[in-house]
């Protein structure tokens, strides 16, 4: 390989990693503004919210294992934010940013003591990197994960409880 295309290829590299899961920058995240905004989509409370969990339930068994990629989309790889992009898209038909730090944006704020099944939940995993879950009963989240690929994590374990960050609400 030239000098030229190695260089080539580790720009693409990181240009790749830049847009994919979570790398961003506090101060490159403004508020939304209310046109950019992902409206909320009602889901109530006893009946739907137990479909929500099914749903969720049905999403893990059906992607269970498929390994991280990053910048990956389908069953044969995926990243966080793609991943979670896909479940909204394809079990609740609702269309939201492919990137984790626009995905910060949609909905609205969840304090940590009410998250409930559906909502975003977002970690700070690294300096300037985030990892995005959705949520399901009992602090369990449904993700991607760099290390096992589609699984079930809970938000008390220490990995994560040191890593949260905050909460959104799509699904209401």
């Amino acid at each position: 390989m030239t000098p030229a295309l190695f260089r080539i290829s580790i720009i693409g590299l990181i240009s790749l990693y830049c847009t994919a899961c979570g790398v961003y920058r506090e101060s490159s995240l403004p508020p939304a503004s209310p046109d950019e905004r992902v409206p909320i989509m009602t889901v109530g409370t006893g009946e739907a919210a137990l479909n929500v969990q099914e749903k969720l339930f049905t999403a893990h068994t059906n992607w269970q294992g498929t390994p991280y990629v990053m910048v990956g989309s389908s069953i044969r790889g995926v990243d966080c934010s793609a991943f979670i992009q896909i479940i909204y898209r394809d079990y609740f038909q609702l269309g939201i940013p492919r990137h984790t730090r626009e995905q910060l944006r949609v909905g609205a704020p969840v304090r940590r003591n009410h998250i409930s099944p559906g909502d975003l939940i977002f970690f700070r995993t690294g300096k300037d990197t985030l990892h995005v879950g959705i949520a399901m009963d009992n602090g369990d989240f449904l993700h991607a994960s760099v290390s096992s690929g589609v699984m079930i994590s809970n938000i008390s374990e220490n990995y994560w409880a040191t890593r949260y960050l905050g909460a959104r609400r799509v699904l209401n």
